[in-house]
């Protein structure tokens, strides 16, 4: 089979194969989702390339010995112009080194033998004026972006003839190509014959992921030279070099077609589900939210087939709950404003005995959204004595009161499992920590860097400076707590203090706004949720084992292409 008809022939493989980045209940994150079919048909293309099964051999050919007596007579040139230093003799190809049998026409050789690394450095006298040659880093070649000129004519330069790579860093073994400049420290040109410049610059791109993987260093990865100048690969004739660039060309394009037309149908994919689910946000109550969730869940295998569209429908249930569209009234209910008055006459009496501290000046409300009538707008303040985060951190730790970082939050529901983590502190610890110990029962929420994130605490817990602690009070339902910071994250980030790092402050933590219901009515919510949650894990899970058995499709079809 040609590389062409196993493209055309299994295209529901190579792009139904997505890998999509995770995400959990609630929290504010996009998907980012990558074809992984095409991805790895791009490596296949290269692979097949490297090992002459790409296109078809030609008796006519020049072989590659004499292009081999052709490279050494060029670099002999090179070494007597002293524009390249004569390197030592590479050893002999063992046989155990020859992974595969070559075409006819082809030869073994070592790295070294057809190029070799120039390391760049940073030079001297770099500055913003614009004097002398350009500093050329990954930003300017990459992007195009110079920032920095030199006149130490004494570096490593490179010309638009050439070709680098990058040598440190998170990019090493990426291939760029040259312009005019200095170059810098994180890049080599790859010194080689101006012929075979084009398949060296393919052996590359075919390795960059392996080059990228065994990386030397810990800090700052380096691209192991020696190791990569040593290494065997084979060597096609030129006439085939020339046919198989041509055909790595166009067959990459197609990829590109391909790549094209799946993001276009799943950005149109996208549009539909957002419009649906905009219907639903839309419904005026509890009715005409089931009437367009039944409309909806009929096409549910069609609408949600991507973790990105469920959660973006998981943030919707969640937004309908908080606005009262996802369960009905009940009449019955005790109304929320007398709900509110028990709650902040045993607020009062908790801050009147010193247990906590007294609620900060709260920012003014803006009545965000038309609540039910037996609703009614409170702040987190209003309802919840609240505890701000020690910023000290603790000098050791030998209790078991858990310590709680951000990590430690669920991924899903809404409850700690605090019988994995390993820190804990004593009281003697918690009071040198200036630390308090939130009680349990109590709804955990991040207020550094990303927010929407909670947990509740079924035992005595003490949190780390990016975790703010909601003391629930009899009569707020802990778990509707959490879907309201779950649902109003752009709330929390246009409160943020913005710095390095957005953090909210305590006054921000406790200003933040949602309708109350009635405390019947809350439990509804919850239960609620968690159905619809479920519901929407169920039909993730389904997704996933369905991904994986696309890649593990498109891994069995790359592996019998390269057989």
């Amino acid at each position: 089979m040609s590389i062409e008809q196993l493209i055309t022939e299994h295209l529901d493989i190579w792009t139904a194969a997505d890998t999509e980045k995770k995400s959990g209940r609630g929290r504010s994150s996009v998907s980012v989702g990558s074809v992984y079919g095409i991805k790895k048909l791009r490596e296949l293309i290269l692979e097949l390339a490297v090992r002459g099964k790409l296109v078809p051999q030609d008796d006519s050919d020049e072989p590659a010995s004499e292009l081999l007596k052709r490279i050494a007579a060029e670099k002999a040139k090179l070494v007597a112009a002293g524009k390249i230093k004569k390197g030592k003799p590479l050893e002999p190809i063992a046989n155990d080194e020859r992974p595969f049998e070559l075409p006819a026409g082809w030869e073994w050789v070592r790295n070294g033998f057809i190029f070799n690394l120039r390391k760049g450095r940073i030079p001297k006298n770099l500055s913003e004026n614009k004097i002398g040659l350009p500093y050329l880093d990954i930003e300017a070649l990459d992007k195009g972006i110079i920032r920095r000129y030199s006149d130490d004519l004494t570096s490593p330069q490179s010309t638009s003839n050439d070709i680098l790579v990058v040598c440190d860093g998170s990019r090493s073994g990426l291939v760029l190509k040259g312009k005019v400049g200095i170059i810098g420290s994180t890049l080599s040109i790859i010194d080689t014959p101006d012929f075979i410049q084009p398949y060296v610059t393919l052996i590359f791109r075919q390795s960059y992921e392996r080059l990228n993987s065994t990386m030397k260093g810990a800090a700052i990865p380096h691209l192991d030279i020696q190791r990569l100048i040593l290494e065997v690969i084979g060597l096609p004739p030129i006439s085939e070099q020339h046919r198989i660039i041509a055909k790595v060309d166009e067959l990459m394009a197609l990829c590109d077609q391909l790549e094209n037309q799946h993001n276009n149908a799943a950005e149109a994919h996208e549009k539909l589900a957002t419009h649906l689910l905009g219907t639903l946000t839309q419904s005026q109550n509890a009715e005409d939210f089931n009437i367009n969730w039944q409309r909806i869940s009929e096409y549910f295998d069609t609408l949600f087939t991507t973790e990105s569209s469920i959660d973006a429908l998981k943030q919707t249930l969640l937004q309908l709950a908080v606005m009262g569209k996802l369960v009905p009234q009940d009449p019955n209910d005790e109304p929320a404003s007398e709900l509110l008055k028990d709650i902040v006459k045993t607020k009062d009496q908790l801050i009147k005995t010193k247990k906590y501290q007294k609620t900060g000046k709260l920012k003014q409300k803006e009545l965000l959204v038309n609540y039910p009538e037996s609703w009614v707008v409170v702040q987190t303040g209003e309802v919840c004595p609240s505890v701000v985060p020690s910023r000290d951190k603790p000098k050791s730790f030998s209790g078991d009161i858990p310590w709680i970082t951000l990590p430690s939050f669920p991924s899903d529901g809404w409850y700690l499992d605090t019988s994995t983590l390993d820190l804990g502190l004593t009281l003697e610890e918690a009071s040198e920590y200036t630390a308090r110990i939130i009680p349990e029962r109590s709804v955990l929420m991040s207020c550094v860097g990303r927010f929407g994130l909670t947990a509740i605490n079924q035992i005595p817990v003490i949190p780390n400076q990016q975790i703010h602690a909601f003391i629930i009070i009899s009569g707020l339902v802990p778990e509707f707590l959490c879907i309201v910071i779950q649902a109003v994250v752009k709330q929390m980030e246009d409160m943020a203090t913005s710095t390095t790092i957005p953090y909210l402050n305590k006054s921000n933590c406790e200003s933040i706004e949602f309708g109350l219901p009635p405390f019947l009515e809350q439990t509804r919510i919850v239960a609620k949720v968690d159905e619809l949650m479920a519901v929407c894990d169920q039909l993730k899970s389904q997704i996933t084992s369905a991904n994986q058995l696309q890649q593990k499709l498109a891994d069995v079809l790359i592996e019998q292409a390269v057989e």
